[in-house]
């Protein structure tokens, strides 16, 4: 059990453990929330400290006590040997893919990450020598057959944060470990609240904090959390090298946000599902891409691996409502136009897959909507949405 001093939340559930995590008010004044440190320089009182670092910070850049405390939260929260912290979700995704990777390495990359994750992949990492193999999310324990002697690295998105397509992740992680291959995931949609890649067998889990850790849409962040003190030491030592550093503002918000993010993602799974099935009932749409939909094809991988859902998912138009799309974008009151998700507000974007996708087809028939359910009355929500639809006629 957790004194008032100790900060330790090993005995907790979860939500809890996110209210008192990285907490340790008495080294601070009895002051809550750790402050916000800002600064580079850190002085040593002796010459024997400086020269044998003895200090528990050497350098701004490399901790702070701001930093520390959400680093170790979200270790705990993870149950991971250790979380890095960096300026935002794709910085998150390539510091550890180069962790990871060499000249003349073939990687495995689901075929819906996240589009900037493909750019990465066929940018920076094809110009070091990197070949990047795609394949179809639903491949489960198969994806053996896609491996190659140099295949150095899986990458998985679970759902996919477009798509919604729900991958077999213990499975694809399983044959990636016999195999001598780090397994990557980007786990934003569900957070470790819902989904701890970990315990599912993934040795690297990813997270743009900017959606719902810090929940408000003011932040950029990305965190990096690994399974293991070796792999732990080896991203490390990239993180370091390549001088990445969030601000420590954007790391203070992220801790604020923490501390609510079980109750903002209950209400935003609550009615994330409410508006899906009522979309669901709507002449207009064809069908509704939510793994947490019994009618959804990932339903049963969902259910069996994740404890809850957030309010991102998508739906897809008849066909014949393709050309006044963009009256029903125009005629949304409630629901921004804007590419993020996480935060406090809703928002809807069209998309088409089809320009990008290389290992699977995209034809869903009709206009692709995304929606992020925010935390406003989803009455409120429901009428906006029926006031865009019947725009469409």
């Amino acid at each position: 059990m957790a004194t008032k001093k100790s900060g330790s939340t090993a005995s907790y559930r979860p939500a809890t453990s996110l209210v008192l995590a990285g907490r340790t008010p008495f080294e601070h004044e009895g002051f809550v929330n750790t402050p916000l440190y800002r600064g580079s320089t850190v002085l040593s009182e002796t010459y024997d400290d400086l020269v044998h670092h003895r200090g528990r910070y050497a350098y701004g850049r490399r901790g702070s006590p701001t930093l520390e405390a959400l680093s170790t939260s979200l270790a705990s929260f993870e149950k991971s040997a250790g979380v890095l912290l960096t300026p935002s979700g794709l910085s998150a995704v390539g510091t550890a893919l180069l962790a990871v990777v060499k000249a003349g390495d073939n990687i495995l990359v689901a075929d819906t990450v996240y589009q900037p994750t493909r750019k990465i992949c066929d940018g920076v990492l094809k110009r070091m020598g990197v070949e990047t193999t795609y394949f179809d999310p639903l491949i489960g324990a198969n994806i053996k057959s896609l491996l190659k002697s140099n295949t150095s690295v899986v990458f998985l998105e679970a759902p996919g944060s477009q798509t919604f397509e729900m991958p077999d992740v213990p499975a694809i992680a399983k044959v990636a470990r016999e195999h001598g291959a780090v397994s990557l995931l980007d786990n934003t949609w569900a957070t470790p609240l819902f989904f701890r890649p970990h315990e599912h067998g993934v040795d690297i889990s990813i997270q743009a904090g900017t959606k719902y850790l810090g929940g408000h849409s003011d932040i950029n962040l990305g965190t990096i959390s690994v399974s293991d003190a070796t792999l732990y030491k080896r991203v490390l030592i990239t993180h370091g090298d390549l001088g990445i550093n969030p601000g420590p503002e954007d790391v203070y918000l992220a801790l604020r946000g923490m501390r609510t993010m079980s109750i903002r993602l209950d209400r935003h799974m609550e009615s994330g599902l409410r508006i899906a099935r009522w979309l669901q009932a709507q002449p207009e749409v064809l069908r509704v891409m939510h793994p947490a939909l019994e009618s959804d094809p990932g339903y049963a991988i969902w259910k069996r691996d994740f404890s809850g859902a957030c309010g991102l998912f998508s739906f897809i138009l008849k066909p014949e409502y393709a050309k006044n799309i963009a009256a029903f974008f125009d005629t949304l009151a409630l629901f921004g136009m804007g590419y993020s998700w996480g935060g406090y507000e809703s928002l809807a974007i069209p998309f088409d897959c089809k320009g990008y996708r290389t290992a699977t087809k995209w034809n869903p028939g009709g206009p692709a909507v995304r929606l992020h359910i925010g935390l406003e009355d989803p009455e409120d929500l429901m009428d906006d949405l029926a006031a865009g639809l019947a725009k469409l006629a």
